[in-house]
């Protein structure tokens, strides 16, 4: 008997799946920029552009496919997709642990970026078994996943680290192999066959599935507000080791705890917070909120270098994580329930192409103002990230006054998000209970 998509064990299964996704990536996070330098022989700064062009190659593969993949999840379930990238993140950290020169660790990372859409499906995947009302504190349980992730993965990869730095990999490589047998084994499908809708090639690559949510002015002002925010949050996961290197000298076990105890914040936001916030003020003042503490956080760490206060705007920037699901759940409201799959593809295409720029200004900035002899300045891409992050917040704050985002929130009936996967078969968005 196949399971029901509405248990709390398919859900249970969803989330384990991502965890343990995040579990891999977080291991390899402490030891990336000694295994650069062990391999080039440069010092930090230079790492750290090898570094920033290492997640531009991710970044630019899962912007080119994210939204293919999405479109593909809508045609065929997203039961496949996730097992698809699975398999391609257990050969990439094979390559990567393997990989004697810089050369592989670009092609492993492309190889993930092509098949990284393991969150974003899966996110369509919680997206089909929630009620619309419900998708915000369900989308924060995807945040706690990843910032459990987080706890274990940086703390465990920190400590192997020390012993070989090629460690890390080979465990991640394992434990991803892990996620793929448990998915293939328990993770059900969640969108039904009558539910599906043709493929599109038109519509499955980053710029098509864009265009296609244009006439839905809601989405695209909310997906540019997430792109700005995404963006400034990009300075955090390019920056953050080569920075502890340079400020404090920290080694690979210290890094791992510090992202450790970023995970436990980000987890208990996530799994504490979001449900109870969103239900008291809403989802338009809960971005605001996340917005606010990722301002503090990043331009106090442009400016205070102890390890204490570190520390302290590690733990306030996690209470960022609010606004990414508050975000998409407005978003999620706006299209009916067979375009998630195209949308979380738009998300994961906007996502993306911030993660393209992001990394490459934050190291280049980090690079610059660390090597430069008149002014040094460590902090720079911390600082520029907050100021991002101000405009990001006045343009959802123009969004959410002009849509009414704050009290009324609308499902969107465009042509293109009725279709069902039959020829002439149409359906009318669900009726959404707050609407």
């Amino acid at each position: 008997m196949p399971s029901n998509p509405q248990s709390k064990l398919v859900l249970a299964s969803v989330l384990l799946t991502i965890l343990l996704d995040m579990l891999g990536y977080g291991l390899v996070l402490p030891v990336l920029p000694a295994l650069i330098k062990q391999m080039t022989g440069g010092n930090v700064a230079e790492a750290a552009v090898i570094g920033g062009w290492l997640v531009f190659a991710y970044s630019f593969m899962q912007f080119m496919f994210g939204p293919t993949l999405g479109g593909l999840s809508d045609r065929f379930g997203r039961r496949p997709i996730i097992l698809i990238a699975l398999a391609g993140l257990t050969l990439d950290y094979a390559i990567m642990g393997f990989a004697p020169v810089l050369v592989l660790l670009f092609i492993a990372h492309t190889i993930a970026g092509i098949s990284g859409a393991s969150v974003a499906t899966a996110t369509a995947f919680i997206a089909d078994i929630t009620p619309r009302e419900k998708r915000a504190q369900r989308f924060g349980l995807i945040g706690a996943a990843i910032g459990l992730g987080f706890i274990i993965g940086p703390v465990v990869g920190g400590i192997l680290g020390k012993f070989d730095v090629r460690l890390p990999f080979y465990a991640a490589a394992v434990l991803a192999g892990a996620n793929l047998i448990f998915s293939f084994f328990v993770l059900p499908e969640s969108l039904p066959k009558e539910m599906r809708r043709p493929f599109n090639i038109r519509r499955a690559n980053p710029f098509g599935a864009l265009m296609n949510l244009s006439s839905n002015p809601v989405v695209i002002w909310l997906l540019g507000t997430l792109g700005l925010f995404v963006l400034a949050s990009q300075s955090f996961p390019s920056v953050w080791n080569y920075f502890t290197i340079e400020v404090l000298s920290f080694t690979s076990d210290q890094i791992g705890i510090a992202l450790g105890a970023f995970g436990v914040g980000f987890a208990m936001s996530q799994a504490l917070l979001i449900a109870p916030i969103t239900k008291r003020i809403g989802e338009w003042a809960t971005v605001l909120l996340g917005m606010g503490f990722a301002v503090i956080a990043l331009a106090g760490t442009a400016f205070f270098h102890s390890e204490l206060s570190l520390y302290a705007f590690l733990l306030i920037g996690s209470l960022a994580g609010l606004a990414g699901p508050a975000i998409n759940s407005l978003m999620s409201r706006h299209v009916p329930d067979n375009a998630q799959g195209e949308l979380q593809g738009a998300i994961n295409a906007t996502n993306s192409l911030a993660a393209i720029l992001g990394p490459l200004l934050a190291t280049q900035l980090f690079s610059a103002f660390t090597q430069a002899k008149s002014v040094y300045f460590p902090g720079a891409p911390f600082l520029a990230a907050a100021v991002l992050v101000v405009i990001a917040a006045a343009l959802f704050v123009y969004v959410g006054r002009r849509f009414d985002l704050a009290h009324r929130p609308q499902v969107a009936k465009h042509k293109h998000t009725l279709e069902l996967g039959q020829p002439g078969q149409q359906q009318m968005p669900p009726h959404d209970e707050q609407a």
